[in-house]
């Protein structure tokens, strides 16, 4: 019956693909720096996720979804390239929030830790893109996120540039 087989298809799908969601969006909020974009490509992530989810090898989820999610913003800069857009000066820039968040004890912690933020913020802003998601995946800092420690993390890009290679 194929209607059975599109449930337990769909059953096994959801309990090996959904318990990354926070993490695949994080990625892509990052990638896009905005929340409807960033919504838009997890969607369409785990749809190609759920078409191609037979061919699907393999017991590390979260570095094949990873690796659809890089393809889905990759081609969503190809068509940003594209299309003509306003050169937009962003005065707010400064005000972004931080990568991390900290619960901060002063006003003098507070000023140094925004200033430090700023830094780091330019610093990743000039790597190279692979490199740029090493910190988005291994959160700077003392932060309430475990993300990855530092013995997984090479581990994980290893994983992911292998299954975008297949």
């Amino acid at each position: 019956m194929p209607a059975t087989d599109d449930l337990q298809k769909a059953q096994r799908f959801r309990e090996a693909a959904l318990p990354y969601l926070d993490d695949v969006y994080t990625l892509a909020r990052y990638l896009l720096r905005d929340a409807s974009d960033a919504e838009d490509a997890v969607q369409e992530c785990y749809l190609r996720a759920l078409k191609h989810f037979d061919s699907y090898r393999g017991p590390a989820m979260k570095p094949w979804l990873f690796a659809i999610l890089r393809n889905v913003c990759n081609a969503e800069y190809a068509r940003r390239a594209h299309r003509p857009s306003a050169i937009e000066d962003t005065p707010g820039a400064a005000e972004q929030t931080p990568i991390w968040q900290e619960t901060g004890a002063s006003p003098e912690t507070e000023v140094l830790r925004s200033r430090d933020a700023g830094a780091i913020r330019k610093l990743i802003d000039a790597l190279a893109e692979p490199f740029k998601e090493t910190f988005v995946l291994r959160p700077v800092g003392r932060s309430k996120s475990p993300g990855y420690g530092h013995l997984k993390l090479p581990h994980l890009m290893i994983a992911v540039s292998a299954a975008e290679q297949q």
